[in-house]
């Protein structure tokens, strides 16, 4: 089959498609034949090297030391199962599927295998495929940390980097969970976020979100640069700092901060079922959620997604086609 390689850390140029064997699946996975899948700021990161302060350590322990250990990039499918193994109940060939394959990445390649205790399931039936595959990182990824949050219709809630891939989700969802939510992005994407369900939005080119003096009861932190160092006067009394993104620092000591403060602060993600994307599904396919495309790339322009990746500027989802 045709996969997207990374044989060496570095630029987007070190990745290139070639020829490698297609995967056989365990008695507990299915194959997927791949049509879309995304290049998000994980893979970036994968293939650079490009960590968040302090987590140096992280490198020879999951990255690899002198190549790649994941030399197949892409946490997120949107594709047709081709196969099951046999203990596989709930899919068979035909199916089409989303999914999320995590840290085993293998996603940019005509087919993948994926554990059925992955979190799996049927696609949006008004959606493409290109469309479909954008409800898994981002989704996902919010999914995990909102789920750790039990907030009452009307709560405040600010999305820290509303205009990416996890930031566009955030906003959806925590709407759709009855929140009034405040986006911090760029002036550029102000409307845009606003069109996802905003109902403020805060230019960080011009304005300190942590110096108008507005406290909120989440914020989902999706940038790296508001520890709670930074934002504990802009949390309400019992509210909570999601770190999707934190350095090492900001790790260690979030147990303390959580104790000392009353506030929850965590930078872990609660698990993620089959059951939960399928809620996404359920509510894509009800038009209540929206799938965001900032650009879509071949296979064949494998360097070029990553390159734009690599700008830092993208809105939403970056898409490669697969097939």
């Amino acid at each position: 089959m045709r996969a997207a390689v990374a044989r060496r850390f570095g630029g987007p140029e070190v990745v290139q498609v070639e020829e490698v064997p297609r995967p056989v699946p365990n008695a507990d996975e299915v194959l997927i034949r791949v049509e879309a899948s995304t290049v998000s700021v994980a893979d970036h990161r994968t293939r650079s090297r490009d960590l968040p302060d302090g987590m140096w350590f992280y490198i020879p322990l999951a990255l690899g030391v002198l190549r790649p250990r994941k030399r197949v990039l892409g946490m997120d499918v949107a594709g047709v199962v081709e196969a099951v193994g046999d203990e596989v109940t709930g899919f068979a060939p035909g199916d089409e599927v989303i999914a999320m394959l995590g840290a085993a990445f293998g996603g940019h390649a005509e087919y993948a295998c994926v554990p059925q205790s992955n979190a799996i399931a049927r696609k949006p039936r008004n959606l493409t495929m290109e469309e479909a595959v954008t409800l898994v990182f981002g989704g996902y990824t919010t999914l995990a940390y909102l789920n750790h949050v039990d907030f009452a219709p009307g709560a405040e809630v600010l999305v820290n980097g509303a205009s990416g891939a996890v930031g566009t989700a955030a906003v959806q969802l925590a709407k759709l969970r009855g929140a009034r939510v405040t986006a911090v992005c760029s002036g550029g994407n102000a409307e845009f976020v606003r069109s996802l369900g905003a109902d403020q939005v805060i230019d960080y080119t011009v304005e300190d979100f942590t110096r108008s003096g507005e406290t909120y009861d989440v914020i989902v932190e999706c940038v790296g640069n508001a520890p709670f160092s930074r934002v504990e006067g802009s949390i309400k009394p019992g509210g909570a700092l999601l770190l999707v993104i934190t350095s090492f620092a900001g790790m260690l000591r979030a147990s303390r901060d959580r104790k000392r403060s009353g506030k929850l602060v965590t930078f872990a993600g609660a698990p993620v079922t089959g059951d939960d994307l399928a809620s996404l599904v359920r509510l894509a396919e009800s038009g209540e959620y929206r799938p965001v495309i900032d650009r879509t790339f071949d296979l064949d322009e494998i360097v070029e997604a990553h390159r734009y990746v690599d700008t830092g500027r993208k809105k939403g989802n970056v898409v490669l086609r697969i097939a």
